[in-house]
């Protein structure tokens, strides 16, 4: 059977992309503590295949203040990757690294900004490393693009580009734990669904 839009992935196809999204978050967690100079701690990820409006809601919904980044792949694999943070989250990374004491995401400044962008592509970038790793695919991201507005208006992007190829995708949700605070953050996989049968066919994995 070909897989023609996420909701023909059964449980083997579920369990191989969480053990992928485990290792990108441990080596996720690994790099943003080298980062931040302090311990980060992940939770077992979360992986589920969701409608857009599932996504939206399990995201916080569709008028919360989000900080996007978006990643196009493209090689062996083609699609596009975005990291998602509440702008909570995004001001508590920011204070950490760059010991400021920002309230709100009107107070974030050029370098702030330049400081969640290095943040959210070492967070994308690990997962797409993880899938390489786990494959021996090569695969190629363009330089990230990072917005804050709300999550509607970020996924606009993902949702005109992927309402063609499927009306589901792949959420996967962590934790980091950071001096004793719980951060969460999302990322969306969005491959094409010729470059998912492939990255099933790579690991082994009937279609």
């Amino acid at each position: 059977m070909s897989i023609k839009s996420f909701s023909d992935i059964n449980d083997m196809h579920i369990d191989v992309l969480r053990e992928i999204a485990n290792i990108g978050s441990g080596n996720a967690a690994a790099s943003l503590s080298r980062m931040l100079d302090q311990t980060v701690d992940i939770s077992v990820p979360s992986v589920g295949i969701r409608s857009f409006n599932e996504a939206y809601e399990a995201l916080g919904g569709a008028e919360s203040i989000m900080v996007g980044t978006l990643l196009m792949i493209k090689g062996d694999i083609d699609g596009m990757i975005m990291f998602l943070m509440p702008v909570e989250v995004a001001c508590s990374l920011v204070n950490i690294l760059m010991y400021t004491d920002i309230k709100s995401h009107e107070e974030i400044d050029e370098m702030g900004f330049s400081a969640i962008n290095e943040i959210s592509n070492i967070m994308s970038g690990t997962f797409v490393g993880a899938i390489s790793g786990m494959t021996g695919l090569t695969i190629d991201i363009s330089p990230p693009e990072v917005t804050l507005d709300m999550l509607g208006s970020i996924m606009s992007v993902p949702t005109i580009y992927f309402a063609k190829v499927s009306d589901t995708l792949l959420l996967i949700q962590n934790e980091l734990e950071i001096s004793g605070h719980r951060n969460r953050t999302s990322v969306l996989l969005l491959p094409d669904m010729p470059s998912l049968e492939k990255l099933m066919t790579s690991l082994g994995i009937d279609t």
